[in-house]
């Protein structure tokens, strides 16, 4: 372990740096786009406040179909978009345009299994108290979907993570790049190892940081 690290220290130090600025920033980008995304699909579901069953079920099949589409072949798909965003293909920065790009679908849809989930009762009730549509999904929805908001944050960014190893594969950095270029092309498996155990502590991290908001915010849990 000495050794490894003695060896490896600095590059690992790096590595981990570039996976934990990939998965923030695609994090953060992807719900920017996947939030109204997924308020959209609630609000245009039958019995939502914008009932419209046409518009829902194209534009569902719309958001399924990017989000069943593999990574990597999406990843290779739109590098001239890459190229056109972040002006190179290669490198953390690049990497986010994909990661984004495979993220917001997935996000949109755990925003609306989340936003499901509010006590029709209390829609109701802010209805007949006339609120504004506007009212109702920033002050209702929103607001009384926050923990299960955050717990589907959780998993958001942990799938963005697992992306972030793919990306290191066709040299986006990160511990996947690490891993690919000293664990598999030249057979360092101790090498390989330590990014696997550093990917399952960040996991485990992120796991519990958001955990512990999900339950500060459940007022549930807190009466």
């Amino acid at each position: 372990m000495t050794e490894l690290l003695a060896r490896y220290g600095s590059l690992l130090v790096t590595a981990t740096a570039e996976t934990l600025y990939m998965t923030l920033i695609s994090t953060a980008c992807a719900y920017l786009l996947g939030l109204p995304l997924g308020v959209l699909l609630t609000i245009t579901s039958k019995g939502g406040i914008l009932e419209t069953p046409r518009f829902n079920a194209a534009f569902g099949w719309v958001i399924d179909m990017l989000r069943s589409l593999p990574f990597m072949i999406l990843m290779f798909f739109v590098i001239p978009l890459t190229r056109l965003i972040a002006g190179t293909s290669i490198g953390a920065t690049a990497a986010i345009v994909p990661l984004v790009i495979a993220a917001a679908p997935f996000v949109a849809r755990m925003v609306e299994q989340s936003l499901r989930e509010v006590d029709h009762g209390v829609l109701e009730a802010a209805r007949c108290m006339g609120a504004t549509r506007w009212q109702i999904v920033t002050r209702v929805l929103l607001v009384e979907s926050v923990p299960s908001l955050v717990r589907g944050l959780s998993i958001s960014t942990i799938t963005i993570l697992g992306y972030t190893a793919i990306t290191g594969a066709v040299g986006a950095g990160g511990l996947g790049n690490l891993a690919f270029r000293f664990g598999y092309q030249r057979y360092e498996k101790d090498i390989m190892y330590f990014t696997i155990i550093l990917l399952i502590i960040l996991v485990c991290i992120i796991q519990t940081i958001f955990s512990i908001i999900a339950k500060r915010s459940d007022k549930r849990q807190s009466v």
